[in-house]
């Protein structure tokens, strides 16, 4: 096992209820925002959390992974579909690099008027 990922929820739940306190108003918006959006309506909650944790690899963030595979297994998601979920996300995090690099490329050749420092 390389990272504990019980270890990484419960340790991010403490720091978490740091930025609660502090920002009470923010944070009660922000939970809001989650209950609204998973719950059960044209997607099930399985299905949501499985797109959570598929943006939580893409942005690599550990405390979204953990968090997203514990309420994903609670929600009934199966091994199987969290292995194709991944395999997206695995895909997805190359495709959209690409996508962008073509518009740095863009950008770039539209600032071709634009002369080096020091000219």
């Amino acid at each position: 096992m390389h990272k504990d990922w019980h270890k990484i929820a419960a340790e991010m739940s403490v720091l978490l209820k740091e930025v609660r306190t502090g920002a009470p108003e923010t944070l009660k918006g922000f939970s809001q925002m989650a209950a609204g959006s998973l719950k059960n309506g044209a997607l099930d909650t399985r299905t949501k959390e499985l797109i959570a944790l598929a943006i939580g690899v893409t942005v690599r963030c550990d405390p979204c992974i953990a968090f997203h595979a514990k309420a994903a297994r609670a929600a009934g998601a199966t091994r199987e579909e969290v292995m194709e979920t991944v395999a997206t996300a695995i895909y997805m995090g190359a495709g959209p690099a690409y996508m962008y690099a073509a518009q740095a490329v863009e950008a770039f050749d539209q600032f071709a008027d634009v002369k080096p420092a020091g000219e």
